[in-house]
């Protein structure tokens, strides 16, 4: 299954490199979203940011967290997908690079959706049900 099919309708939310910490929070609550992407345009990836950004930066500078910006906590080494990759292809790297958040980029690497691991377990759940019913069935039938 490629990615294209667990992202169809699923809006990215961005957020720019300038805004503060606490205009970040707000938004990933509002959203109810675990990260967000950084972009100035919405379609060009600056950088990713996360719930676990936010808490790895509060470690012995609490009181310095209200006046810092998304650019001080965020994640510029992006690891994005296609529509056209694989589920299976995605796993593999979210497993391997231990990320909860992949941006989703076309041909020219334009922002077009994001997938979270949440996605991918539901998806990877659904297919198991999938197969499951299609044995229990067939156990049934007599075959």
């Amino acid at each position: 299954m490629k990615v294209s099919a667990i992202i169809s309708g699923k809006r990215v939310e961005t957020i720019s490199a300038s805004a503060s910490v606490h205009d970040l929070v707000n938004s990933l609550n509002s959203h109810h979203v675990g990260a967000l992407v950084v972009s100035s345009d919405g379609k060009k990836i600056d950088g990713i940011v996360s719930e676990r950004d936010v808490v790895r930066a509060m470690p012995g500078k609490l009181d310095q967290l209200i006046g810092m910006h998304v650019r001080d906590i965020m994640t510029v080494d992006v690891h994005t997908c296609t529509p056209d990759s694989t589920i299976a292809e995605l796993m593999k790297m979210m497993t391997e690079l231990r990320i909860r958040h992949v941006p989703v980029v076309d041909a020219a690497g334009s922002l077009i959706s994001i997938v979270s691991i949440g996605d991918v377990v539901k998806n990877h759940v659904s297919e198991l049900d999938s197969e499951r019913q299609a044995l229990r069935d067939y156990v049934a039938s007599g075959n």
